[in-house]
């Protein structure tokens, strides 16, 4: 493979309206240290032309293990019993908001599993709560709910709506999740965006069966969505699942197909995300480097966090959320970059749909 070929393909790709799936599985499989530099070299400039050179900062609140799912990926899913099961109450909910607004971060992730005890009027009223107290934006993260619900929830405040596709590629998706339908997956993603949330999506590379194919037409799936942030991890496999023996992804793919990513999409909001920072080394910094420009510090209590355990050897789960801030700024420095405080809205024009 040649370096000039790399620099021609990623001109290419960068300036389609939808990238070629072959230029895309070329650049995915170049392995020399050259031109996957070259990879990302073009990804930064990228991301600090279409996005600033600050970095957002978005704290994880995971407020609920429980989920009624199967997939076969997910260390909370509902067949594995040695798990100890937890649901915070609003209060503490409440508490940890308080601490990461007052680090000065706008911005709340509240995560779960599918939890059915997680009723659409207790939602409602907890994100009315945090509305009132604090002056941050709210991104929800709970699977597929009944358009009903996720109305409501945009009405009493809800921001934005983070929901993984994991793989737009139908025969891979009902693979790895049982009793699921690919298609409501996708209604799900558009009733969001009719809504008018601000709307996340987002793939693990190294689920077993994908190929450099699959990765590649998930990078035009991202394009064509225009979706407003996304989530690109490795898969790495838990021992309660029904993939407890299947090889984990590889960081550099990952890197690249973050890369390729930010260089098609533009201005998406892209999270170096825990995942990536929690195989062999922490790989952040390198996502950073490679056209991410969020960062999402950990805030859930300690006395829980240990049990909300998608994956094995998750990072940040023994220290304390009031040291989350000078570790953020302590990586971006890293990097060259400042740590931007800011909301962090969609970058993407509004709409009309």
């Amino acid at each position: 493979m040649s370096l000039s070929k790399v620099k021609e393909l990623l001109e290419k790709v960068y300036s389609s309206r939808l990238p070629d799936q072959d230029d895309l599985v070329y650049l995915l499989g170049v392995d020399t240290q050259q031109e996957i530099s070259c990879i990302f070299d073009f990804a930064d400039s990228v991301r600090k032309r279409f996005c600033g050179e600050g970095i957002l900062l978005r704290g994880i609140v995971e407020f609920s293990n429980y989920c009624f799912r199967q997939c076969f990926y997910c260390g909370l899913n509902a067949s594995n019993l040695e798990l100890t099961r937890y649901r915070l109450s609003q209060e503490e909910i409440l508490e940890s908001v308080k601490l990461l607004a007052n680090s000065g971060i706008k911005t709340v992730v509240l995560q779960s599993g599918e939890d059915k005890q997680a009723t659409v009027s207790w939602m409602a009223e907890l994100i009315g709560k945090i509305k009132t107290d604090f002056n941050i934006a709210i991104t929800l993260s709970s699977g597929e709910r009944p358009e009903s619900d996720y109305k409501k929830w945009f009405a009493c405040g809800a921001d934005r709506y983070l929901l993984k596709i994991e793989t737009s590629d139908k025969k891979l998706y009902a693979s790895m999740h049982k009793g699921m339908s690919f298609n409501n997956r996708l209604k799900c993603l558009k009733i969001l965006r009719r809504l008018g949330y601000q709307v996340g999506s987002g793939s693990m590379i190294g689920i077993p069966g994908q190929t450099l194919e699959h990765i590649a037409r998930d990078i035009i799936f991202f394009k064509a969505e225009d979706f407003d942030m996304l989530g690109i991890g490795p898969f790495i496999p838990s021992a309660d699942t029904e993939f407890a023996k299947a090889p984990r992804g590889e960081a550099q793919l990952v890197l690249k197909a973050l890369a390729l990513t930010r260089i098609v999409t533009r201005n998406t909001h892209l999270p170096a995300t825990t995942a990536l920072g929690s195989l062999e080394k922490d790989f952040r910094p390198e996502g950073l480097k490679a056209g991410a420009n969020v960062l999402m510090p950990n805030f859930t209590p300690l006395a829980y966090r240990k049990l909300y355990s998608i994956y094995p050897g998750k990072r940040c789960l023994t220290e304390s959320p009031g040291t989350c801030n000078p570790c953020m700024e302590q990586m971006a420095f890293s990097t060259g970059r400042p740590i931007d405080y800011a909301r962090g809205d969609s970058l993407k024009k509004k709409r009309e749909d």
